[in-house]
């Protein structure tokens, strides 16, 4: 199947504006609030006083890694914080929301994918916002978990609210397909579930995720739009990206198969125990996260016929995951992973 058109990058704005951004801080945001400046705009973004994984950023650092914006520091689940020291009272035309939970847990899925954006929401409409770009994720299109279902309920308000709204739901992250290359590094072989071909995605880079989302602002096709977007090229397999990682290192492929059987067991042990001793129950989550994404591909899903498309899946940019690999084997690039960890 044949890649669908390919969005063109819009590199300047027809007309500059003020953003509030929220989640600056991880990977993504950060080349979010990069592109929004490249492009001309008034950039705030509205961030923890620590962050990053494990809060190793302060207030310094991550002024640092967002050079080009005025930072404001708070709590975004905190309505008076959001309006008092993030939007201040001042005029803003727009809401760009890089924001997720961390883990997907479902308590902080629920405060942060959904409560925490309804207070954004309300918030920047009062501070004259008129559009809203937030990112998604395609995988909201099957949803079981807890933070599929948080997510997909504040995009139901977001579409409700009569705010113009650009919903951008995106195909797998480089960072989360890059777990395995230490352990490859290390002679060992690469992991996959079943036969490695259960699933397949269109993996997309942060700098040309970045670009789709800041050209929603100026882009009125994708207004008032549910927008799944992948990188260029076909979609992989889990298979195929161990067989271009071997080929990287120069090894010959090894493939250990891990039976979906070992999942079930664990989804099932660690609900059962979860309704005994509650922190369980989140590592239950978590295992049934690991499982949706070892069977579910992250594609676009033909409602008809309940099978994910790749040529239906569209795609952006020109960084390709098996580039990012080898840029990460030649020490020119690192797989920042935090919470997205599997393996």
């Amino acid at each position: 199947m044949t890649d669908s058109t390919k969005p063109t990058p819009l590199r300047r704005p027809s007309q500059p504006r003020r953003v509030f951004v929220l989640g600056a801080t991880g990977t993504i945001g950060r080349a979010v609030a990069r592109a929004l400046v490249q492009r001309g705009h008034e950039v705030v973004c509205f961030v923890r006083p620590r962050a990053g994984i494990g809060g190793v950023l302060d207030r310094d650092a991550i002024a640092k890694v967002l050079t080009g914006t005025e930072v404001r520091f708070g709590d975004v689940t905190d309505p008076a914080s959001l309006s008092d020291e993030g939007l201040c009272g001042e005029r803003f035309d727009a809401l760009v929301s890089c924001l997720a939970s961390r883990t997907g847990a479902p308590e902080d899925a629920w405060a942060i994918d959904h409560q925490a954006h309804l207070h954004a929401l309300a918030a920047s409409r009062d501070a004259g916002v008129s559009h809203v770009v937030l990112l998604s994720a395609i995988c909201v299109q099957k949803p079981v978990l807890a933070f599929q279902k948080a997510k997909l309920a504040f995009e139901r308000c977001l579409i409700d609210s009569g705010v113009t709204y650009s919903i951008v739901r995106p195909t797998a992250f480089f960072k989360s397909l890059s777990g395995q290359i230490d352990r490859l590094k290390q002679g060992k072989p690469y992991l996959v579930f079943g036969d490695g071909t259960l699933t397949a995605c269109k993996p997309i880079s942060d700098n040309d995720l970045a670009d789709f989302l800041a050209d929603c602002l100026d882009d009125q096709s994708r207004h008032n739009q549910i927008l799944p977007i992948g990188g260029p090229g076909n979609a992989v397999t889990p298979r195929e990206q161990g067989e271009h990682l071997f080929a990287l290192l120069g090894r010959a492929p090894r493939f250990r198969h891990v039976p979906l059987s070992l999942l079930d067991g664990a989804v099932g042990l660690l609900g059962g125990l979860g309704h005994v001793i509650p922190a369980l129950a989140a590592k239950a989550e978590l295992a049934r996260i690991g499982r949706y994404y070892a069977t579910e591909s992250m594609l676009v899903l033909n409602p008809e016929t309940g099978r994910y498309d790749a040529g239906a899946t569209p795609s952006t940019g020109a960084d390709t995951l098996f580039d990012f690999y080898a840029r990460v084997i030649r020490g020119e690039a690192t797989a920042d992973r935090g919470d997205h960890a599997v393996f």
